[in-house]
């Protein structure tokens, strides 16, 4: 980070984040029932699943954050949520995106 922050800044101020995104949802259980030895008993069940991902990043050594909740873990998601983080970087100021796998995506954005 000081590598970066002597050649890249030029003096501006550095903001490190950090990044992530989780899937949070329902996914339902096994169904199970009773019945007699020998015989296959249907066992209707809900087969819905519902699910929403939700992407983060702090920053904080200046107590700031950005964050959203959305349908789908997609490039156009990921590129709404580089969106997010670079309004919440102060003008001026360089930032340095510490994140999981997805930047390693070839579909990413650059």
């Amino acid at each position: 980070m000081a590598e970066i922050a002597a050649n890249e800044a030029n003096g501006r101020p550095l903001e490190i984040w950090f990044a992530d995104e989780a899937r949070i949802g329902q996914k339902n259980k096994i169904t199970r029932r009773w019945a007699r030895r020998g015989t296959r008993p249907s066992a209707p069940r809900d087969l819905r699943t519902a699910s929403t991902y939700i992407f983060g990043a702090i920053c904080p050594a200046h107590g700031k954050a950005a964050g959203l909740v959305l349908p789908r873990c997609t490039t156009e998601a990921m590129s709404l949520h580089l969106a997010r983080i670079s309004q919440a970087v102060a003008p001026g100021a360089h930032a340095v995106l510490l994140s999981m796998r997805f930047e390693s995506s070839p579909e990413a954005p650059k």
